[in-house]
């Protein structure tokens, strides 16, 4: 009986988790010098899939990922760029292959993200939202 009850324990406190992994928030973000105000979510998916390398105000725009299997990672691909990491994978090995596109730096974690993003006014990153301050300027959140 003790070991259903805590198996019964952990497994509430897992679902907890994964709950708050689902609802949590994730935040695209430039630097606060960034002369750009919002992004809308196509802008942000062509930045993130190499199709465009300017920003709306014609200034350079450089994606910076988060590190594979990270929940922001996970949520950004599905959210903004609609792709599974798989997919992302097959996506960039082609554009490797064929000479016609890079895929972004992967730079850490959102502490990680949010430091280099503050930085270097070209850099685009996302975050969890509340990894957010005032070093960087929200221009998305799904």
């Amino acid at each position: 009986m003790k070991l259903f009850k805590t198996i019964s324990r952990i497994a509430i406190a897992a679902s907890l988790l994964i709950g708050a992994a689902v609802h949590a928030e994730v935040a695209v973000i430039v630097s606060a010098s960034n002369g750009n105000g919002a992004l809308d979510q196509d802008t942000i998916s062509r930045i993130f899939l190499g199709k465009t390398s300017n920003f709306p105000d014609g200034s350079q725009a450089i994606p910076v990922d988060q590190t594979e299997g990270s929940a922001s990672r996970e949520a950004f691909n599905d959210k903004v760029l609609g792709k599974s990491s798989s997919q992302l994978k097959a996506y960039w090995s082609r554009l490797i292959f064929t000479g016609k596109g890079t895929p972004p730096k992967e730079s850490g974690s959102d502490a990680d993200i949010k430091a280099l993003v503050a930085k270097n006014p070209n850099l685009v990153g996302y975050v969890d939202s509340s990894a957010v301050d005032g070093s960087v300027k929200v221009v998305y959140k799904f």
